[in-house]
């Protein structure tokens, strides 16, 4: 093993060692943390405190080093505001997981938080095929329509500071970032001229996700056991969170448009069982596209980090030529 991450380890454990012991009710030491795979933004270690009544399974989300596609979007929040509406949603009985303590500059283990460990899986991939999530597959819709129509009534007054992103500035921003990266693409150039076209009416703004969708949604044979990763969290249209979760790369593999294992129809009859506001589908498949052509521009982007050593990573190359997938995607949306 690379002594350097063995030290950076060692380290981390006595930081949260301290750190649980000082403020988590009976815990006296942690097991050694484990950096679990996945999450191209934060890291995400697996660690327990051990208490006199058994060990306690937990989660320590934080912010690496380096800038991540999140950071280089200019559009993550901060970890300690993630943290406060992971709060906010367990006030109001959405499922997430319990937040036990926020990072502090003295603890000197950077920006992050400590929360409760889920028992779920989050692999679209087994979600979609395995037998023991055959018979809440046709459920999971409704129910990821119920718990967006949750987080989108979480009033306003009580959100932490957030940006503001309406259509209009996301265009705007991805408008940027395509153009900032120099890799002409004659559908992103028809998506951006469509979505131009076909700006809504300004809606009534809600609290949204940002980026609800399989990966970070915890599932269990009983459906829906937490909602992940917020880091993309902000004001805007409440139907946004609807069309990214029908992205087709969000999909994998699925037939079924809603995470490929429901139908628009059934995510829209759960909003608005759960107190959302009517669906209008139409709305709905508009942010479809954004949403597709965000993931695209996402993709071009990671391609050229990985291009110009920046991030000589398998994972970015390997997203980075997924951008061809969104392109057929779009045409499919725009021109069927």
């Amino acid at each position: 093993m690379d002594p350097e991450p063995a030290k950076s380890t060692d380290a981390l454990e006595a930081g949260l060692r301290r750190v649980v012991v000082a403020r988590i009710d009976g815990a006296n030491d942690v097991t050694s943390p484990r950096r679990l795979s996945g999450g191209a933004s934060q890291e995400t270690w697996s660690f327990d405190a051990l208490t006199p009544g058994g060990p306690v399974p937990l989660i320590l989300r934080r912010s690496p080093p380096s800038k991540q596609p999140a950071q280089l979007l200019g559009s993550a929040i901060g970890l300690g505001t993630e943290a406060r509406l992971i709060e906010l949603a367990a006030e109001v009985k959405l499922p997430v997981p319990i937040v036990r303590t926020v990072l502090l500059p003295e603890d000197e283990l950077g920006e992050g938080f400590v929360m409760e460990r889920l028992e779920g899986e989050t692999l679209a991939r087994r979600i979609l095929r395995d037998e023991q999530f055959a018979a809440v597959r046709p459920k999971l819709a409704l129910q990821c329509g119920e718990i967006l129509a949750g987080i989108h009534a979480i009033p306003r007054e009580r959100l932490p500071s957030l940006p503001t992103q309406d259509a209009r500035g996301q265009l705007d921003q991805y408008r940027g970032i395509y153009d900032h990266f120099d890799d002409p693409r004659p559908v992103f150039e028809l998506a951006f001229r469509f979505i131009e076209d076909h700006l809504p009416a300004a809606p009534d703004l809600t609290l949204v996700h940002g980026d609800f969708r399989n990966g970070n949604l915890m599932i269990d044979p009983d459906g829906v056991r937490g909602v992940l990763d917020w880091e993309l969290a902000h004001v805007g249209d409440p139907m946004e969170d609807l069309g990214w979760i029908c992205v087709n790369s969000w999909r994998f593999g699925g037939e079924l448009p809603v995470g490929g294992f429901g139908t628009r129809e059934d995510l829209a009859k759960g909003y608005e069982a759960a107190g959302g506001a009517p669906v209008d589908l139409e709305r709905v498949r508009f942010w479809e596209i954004v949403g597709t052509l965000k993931w695209g521009v996402i993709c071009t982007m990671m391609l050229s980090a990985f291009r110009h050593g920046g991030d000589r990573s398998v994972e970015r190359a390997a997203i980075g030529r997924r951008a061809s997938e969104t392109e057929i995607d779009l045409l499919e949306l725009i021109a069927p």
